[in-house]
């Protein structure tokens, strides 16, 4: 199922509860949050005060993205603020495997993310662990980016595996995704499309939820 995976990252914190509740009315699905540290990402954004805060505006799972170093020490104080999904860089995990199963020892679903240079075989051994892959489309840090088109082909080998090796790991996509870029990776096989500047903007965010959905499952149903 296609669904849309909005990012409060591009919301207007003034007014976050309404921007929040016209997403989901719009079609929105998952409130996806961007946690990033100032180190692994030169940008500072979130903690879990504020996925403690944004738990108490809706019941939509928290798709919590976590770019930051050392993210083992971190993971319960998510699971505390009522993360539902949590989700790791490949590249930061010297211990890949223990970080999701801590993930998963304190009741959350496990993801893990691959950024546009890192290889798709980096993290084959621990897809049967997996609640779902996040392929970064853009180099994290900022919203608004440039969608980098040779990352769908990345998609393409996420189903391809998910299908030859019988798991049912869902595939994320995050970076870029708009009206003129989500049919490529929906094609491709992804099915939980994050978008944020696409979504908040120009004080049409239910509107533009919808048409987004809109063309995200008229590809899928091609």
């Amino acid at each position: 199922m296609i669904e849309l995976a909005f990012s409060i990252l591009a919301a207007d914190f003034g007014h976050l509860a309404d921007e929040i509740a016209l997403a989901e009315r719009g079609g929105g699905t998952v409130c996806h949050i961007d946690v990033m540290d100032g180190h692994f990402v030169p940008n500072i954004t979130f903690g879990p005060p504020v996925v403690a805060a944004v738990r108490k505006i809706t019941a939509l799972p928290l798709d919590c993205h976590l770019m930051i170093e050392d993210p083992d020490r971190y993971i319960p104080a998510f699971a505390t603020a009522g993360a539902n999904w949590v989700s790791v860089q490949q590249e930061v995990c010297r211990h890949l495997h223990r970080t999701i199963m801590l993930i998963t020892e304190h009741g959350m679903e496990a993801g893990v993310v691959i950024n546009p240079a890192t290889p798709v075989e980096t993290i084959v051994e621990v897809l049967p662990l997996l609640h779902h892959v996040l392929v970064m489309t853009v180099n994290p840090g900022f919203g608004g980016q440039s969608f980098i088109p040779r990352c769908v082909e990345k998609v393409a080998h996420l189903a391809d595996l998910r299908q030859k090796m019988g798991l049912n790991f869902r595939i994320e996509v995050d970076g870029g995704v708009a009206d003129s870029t989500v049919a490529s990776v929906v094609e491709a096989g992804a099915e939980l499309l994050v978008a944020g500047s696409a979504i908040f903007q120009e004080n049409k965010t239910e509107q533009n939820a919808r048409e987004f959905l809109r063309l995200a499952r008229a590809a899928g149903a091609v």
